[in-house]
């Protein structure tokens, strides 16, 4: 056995054990220790770099690492084989899964604002906002020799008498708590319940002069990027919101990866405490400790997310959903609780999930979908989830169509060699000088905040001015040289944003050709979704009135340019409405409205499902999309004419 050292540029370390020829970056995930793969260790995207500071490795070069960099020390994890004792030290470099977790400043109107115009749009549609959670005051007669009533029957037919309703469950959690709590106040107490119409569900005892919040939990559970919210069940404010990447992320940036993962032995528990015990628990304990709510003060809880992560939180085999004829385990289920999953929150919590109507369209499309309103609308509309995966639904209040593709995990930073999450150091706007071919651009953060890397909506900017500049072909190709642009012993080009010695980061913080290709292909499988689903239901964009886009790629998306690289339909920009994380917002409703989670579960039902991959023409209008902006030029007359002014 080969003693291996993580280290880390905190200061910290982590000491594991591998026996001789074992792969390091598995050494890594045993071992708890986050090394960011997104292709799952398959040695295609470059971005599990350790450094070697002492002993060996055995380890092929890839182009990834520079001959400077491998003399260095600079090693690719997934090639790298244990043949002695190890030091490595693991960078924390820009990444899809690396990220700051904190709780956002909630004395921003910008944090509020899309939770704000939910509620009022779901106040315009005649959704009330309002949840099966009561805060219900009951006293009770004090017990005596003359009345020996157990506690329970005795807090039993008080709310009943309150309520009116026979049934009234009172579990285990409470009853422990119950004789002291009883007695503590003299037998008026405040309850926090849950009531239907059939029972009753006392979930926690206060006494009459405490100040109770009854805590929501909300989470929006991505591909690369986990979102959540703690809420005041009782009036529907936020108390505490926070990001972070998903702890999947190492077994692989994309669905099919982490299906393959999680069949493996042990694969399936790996893949559920990556995203339950390394990313949402810890996400609860940092808005608890910001906003002073106790986790068991939370209870209930609503996730959505895509098929597959809703099957690897719960622990279900998802190995059917990525085999024809592509089956899930649910598309709704009302079964699952905290206690259940290991949830800290209280152990009797409700799990509400937003349903699936797919295996490819999750929770967090029929989430977004509510907040879109198109379902409330007589005007035809597109929704857009820009995400690992691309979901897409059009159509008005008379129907909806879905379908879904992969467009990979580029809007989120993976398989850019600078790619991150829209978190502190990420390049979130860009400009490029024509002349000079200098960059400018802001960065997520404080004032003077270094770059580290490109998140979703910055990628977007640089591949746009770079083509504006004509700086790459349609093809993505450098066709233009200067400071800033070089190019390989293989002759791949890259465009610096930040040298090292300007940037947050161990590395230049550079776009490759090998990213940019990636980005086209993502861009790429969005518009030919949008043309083949409006094409099978014989509609070409100028009939489109709003295109509403979705997803935490940063502050925002510059739609012009979004349209001029051939992501998004030529169309006028004033119709284009970016609505941010529409799936967490989606969520929110749902948890705080009974109705709006009734309407969500009616949408589900209601929406046809398209299937991409074995719709003819898919491919080739995929094919068409790999240009910038496209092979039709006829389809972006806006872009074609800007060029030749």
């Amino acid at each position: 056995m080969h003693k291996i050292i993580f280290k880390f540029e905190s200061g910290e370390g982590i000491t594991a054990f591998a026996a001789s020829g074992e792969n390091l970056l598995e050494v890594a995930r045993k071992t708890n220790v986050a090394i960011d793969a997104p292709c799952s260790g398959n040695a295609a995207c470059g971005k599990c770099r350790v450094k070697l500071l002492s002993g060996q490795l055995e380890s092929q070069k890839t182009r990834h690492i520079t001959d400077e960099e491998y003399e260095e020390g600079w090693r690719l994890a997934c090639v790298s084989h244990v043949i002695s004792d190890v030091e490595v030290m693991v960078p924390d470099i820009a990444s899809a899964y690396k990220g700051r977790m904190k709780a956002a400043d909630l004395s921003s109107p910008e944090e509020l604002k899309i939770f704000t115009e939910t509620k009022d749009r779901l106040k315009v549609a005649g959704i009330a906002l309002k949840n099966s959670l009561e805060l219900i005051p009951v006293s009770m007669n004090v017990p005596s020799l003359d009345d020996t009533m157990p506690d329970v029957e005795r807090l039993e037919r008080a709310l009943t008498a309150v309520t009116g309703i026979r049934q009234v469950r009172v579990p285990y959690t409470v009853l422990k708590v119950l004789p002291d709590k009883l007695r503590e106040n003299n037998f008026s107490v405040q309850c926090v319940v849950r009531r239907s119409a059939k029972d009753v569900f006392v979930y926690d005892l206060y006494g009459m002069d405490e100040h109770v919040r009854a805590g929501g939990l909300v989470v929006d559970i991505g591909t690369t990027t986990v979102s959540a919210l703690i809420i005041d069940m009782l009036n529907g404010d936020i108390l505490a919101k926070a990001t972070t990447g998903n702890g999947q992320i190492r077994y692989g940036a994309d669905v099919i990866n982490r299906i393959i993962e999680s069949r493996k032995p042990g694969g399936q528990k790996k893949l559920q405490d990556a995203v339950i015990d390394e990313t949402i628990n810890p996400l609860i304990h940092t808005m608890c400790a910001a906003c002073g709510l106790k986790p068991a003060q939370i209870y209930r809880m609503c996730v959505a997310g895509n098929t597959t992560m809703n099957h690897l939180f719960a622990g279900f085999n998802a190995e059917p959903l990525r085999t024809e004829p592509y089956i899930p385990v649910f598309f709704k289920t009302n079964s699952l609780f905290a206690n259940d999953l290991g949830i800290n929150i209280n152990p009797d919590a409700h799990i509400v999930v937003a349903p699936n109507i797919g295996s490819y369209v999750g929770g967090d499309i029929t989430a977004g979908t509510l907040v879109s309103m198109i379902w409330n609308r007589p005007e035809f509309s597109i929704f857009i989830d820009l995400g690992t995966n691309g979901e897409i639904v059009f159509g008005n209040s008379e129907f909806m169509m879905s379908c879904a593709c992969s467009a990979g995990p580029a809007f989120e930073g993976g398989d850019i060699s600078c790619g991150m999450r829209a978190t502190d150091g990420a390049i979130e706007a860009c400009t490029i000088d024509e002349t000079t071919m200098e960059p400018s651009f802001s960065v997520i953060g404080d004032p003077g905040q270094k770059p580290i890397g490109l998140c979703g909506s910055g990628l977007i900017d640089v591949i746009s001015e770079l083509f504006r500049c004509n700086m790459i072909s349609p093809k993505g190709k450098f066709i233009r040289e200067g400071a800033r642009i070089r190019h390989d012993k293989y002759g791949m080009g890259s465009y610096v944003l930040a040298f090292k010695e300007d940037a947050d980061s161990v590395k230049d913080v550079e776009i490759t050709e090998v990213d940019i290709d990636n980005f086209i292909r993502a861009k790429g499988a969005i518009f030919s979704a949008i043309r083949t689903l409006l094409t099978s239901l014989d509609f070409d964009v100028s009939m489109v009135d709003d295109v509403y886009v979705a997803g935490g790629i940063g502050s925002g998306i510059n739609m012009k340019n979004a349209v001029g690289i051939g992501m998004l339909p030529d169309i006028p920009l004033d119709k284009f409405h970016y609505i941010g994380n529409s799936s967490l917002s989606g969520a929110y409703a749902m948890l705080l409205s009974g109705e709006a989670e009734r309407k969500v579960y009616e949408l589900a039902r209601s929406m046809t499902y398209m299937e991409l991959s074995t719709t003819p023409g898919y491919m080739d209008e995929f094919v068409a999309a790999c240009f910038i902006p496209h092979t039709d030029t006829s389809l972006f007359p806006s872009v074609h004419q800007a060029e030749t002014e």
